[in-house]
């Protein structure tokens, strides 16, 4: 199949031997003209990790070099991904070529001189990258992860949070909202208004836990339902119900903010007219330690900030709920590799990276 250039310098010729006519060539070349820019990529050497420093990978990837490649093993990254069109891209390049995208706002045309690629293929290998992490590993946080959150590992959180002052004994992670901006959508502006942020936006609820690790993720839905009602949509409280309970039976509970409904595994902080001096002291302790949830949500924003440059972010163009938690779990893996501020707050450490995606 020809190229675009091929197709116009075809025309040109033909335009040149009075084949074709003034505006038939004019009208041919607009009609053929690429929507991306003729980049010369191919003067530019194709990826090569080996070349790169260590602080180069840090910067672009935001993984050390020597990590990457046990990340793209416990990732299960296949040896090769083939577009549509025949290009083909090795594993840890098309890896690296979803890091970084993610890692800052930046076009594919940014990208063209790193992995001396045209953009079309830039685009086609980081969504085909995208679409695996997400089907192979997005149930780690959209599913209750057993792994996670089994019995003793519960208890263990608990300790965790009960050395740091909270009231609370059996209380073993937090629960929070997030709100995620995009670019205002042409269809259902009204469904998309998140009236209190006052964006256009979708929304996520999370889980955290002690260790600095995301354990629970629910989303996305409109950026205008109520934390309550994501609550509800979200099946978390019968998964509470079921699985959150000591190794001797007793009930372990999350906490979250006065959005919440108090249940037994569910926990709020005191909301009457008139607070005693016991619930104030209560509502304090709780709010310090609860603050770890909120560390989380801009961990990820912080590491991977194309989630956060919503004039990118548009509803039907691209995956922007499936983003956001590819870099939830890519988060998670980092926490894994380096901690965080919520792990080291607590005191309490992640597991190893071959632990998490066992």
């Amino acid at each position: 199949m020809s190229s675009f250039k091929q197709v116009q310098d075809d025309f040109l010729i033909c335009y040149c031997e009075n084949i074709i006519s003034d505006e038939e060539y004019f009208i041919l070349s607009d009609l053929y003209r690429p929507n991306n820019l003729d980049l010369p990529y191919d003067e530019y050497p194709l990826f090569d990790l080996e070349s790169m420093s260590n602080d180069e990978c840090i910067t672009e990837f935001r993984f050390e070099k020597s990590h990457l490649p046990l990340l793209a093993d416990v990732l299960q990254i296949p040896p090769m991904f083939k577009c549509p069109q025949g290009s083909v891209a090795d594993g840890m390049e098309a890896l690296c070529m979803l890091l970084k995208r993610l890692s800052y706002p930046c076009r594919y045309a940014d990208m063209v001189h790193r992995f001396g690629r045209p953009i079309p293929v830039l685009s086609m290998v980081t969504n085909q990258v995208l679409d695996f992490i997400y089907d192979t590993h997005g149930r780690r946080i959209l599913q209750w992860n057993h792994d996670l959150l089994n019995p003793r590992s519960l208890e263990e959180y608990t300790y965790a949070v009960s050395r740091k002052g909270a009231p609370l004994d059996n209380c073993f992670g937090f629960v929070d909202g997030t709100v995620r901006p995009i670019t205002r959508p042409g269809e259902n502006q009204r469904v998309l208004y998140n009236g209190h942020k006052r964006v256009h936006a979708i929304k996520f609820q999370s889980v955290a836990l002690p260790n600095g690790l995301i354990a629970n993720m629910f989303g996305p839905v409109e950026g205008r339902k109520h934390d309550a009602g994501m609550l509800a949509d979200s099946n978390l409280l019968a998964n509470l119900q079921a699985f959150a309970f000591s190794r001797v039976g007793d009930p372990l509970c999350i906490y979250g903010d006065p959005a919440y409904p108090l249940r037994v595994h569910l926990q709020a902080p005191f909301r009457n007219a008139l607070l005693t001096p016991q619930m104030e002291a209560y509502n304090s302790s709780m709010s310090s330690v609860r603050s770890s949830v909120e560390w989380l949500f801009g961990d990820i924003v912080n590491y991977f900030k194309f989630i956060d440059f919503k004039k990118n972010l548009k509803i039907g163009l691209s995956s922007v709920g499936k983003m956001y938690i590819v870099c939830a779990l890519l988060r998670n893996a980092l926490t894994c590799l380096y901690g965080n501020t919520t792990s080291e707050f607590f005191g309490f450490d992640p597991p190893t990276l071959q632990q998490y995606f066992a």
